[in-house]
């Protein structure tokens, strides 16, 4: 992965759970956690849309169209819902 080498700390928390793989992958692979983390995030960035309105965002992550066998009117018909 490419970063450009003058980079700011940052601290955030994970589970102790991420902190164990994160650990055995470093040994295994004989990399630091840090470059690790940077090719993860690298790699999540790039696969998630950075522009886009919250619609076009949606329906790229697949949570917006038709549902088969559903009733076409739920959204706005309220008679549907129950208290």
């Amino acid at each position: 992965m490419s970063y450009i080498m003058s980079s700011q700390r940052i601290t955030f928390r994970i589970s102790e759970f991420l902190i164990r793989r994160l650990k055995k992958r470093a040994e295994v692979t004989g990399r630091s956690k840090s470059a690790l983390v940077r090719d993860a995030l690298e790699n999540y960035l790039r696969e998630v849309p950075t522009s886009g309105s919250a619609y076009d965002l949606a329906r790229a992550a697949g949570l917006i169209g038709c549902v088969d066998g559903a009733r076409s009117d739920l959204s706005s018909t309220r008679d549907h819902f129950r208290d």
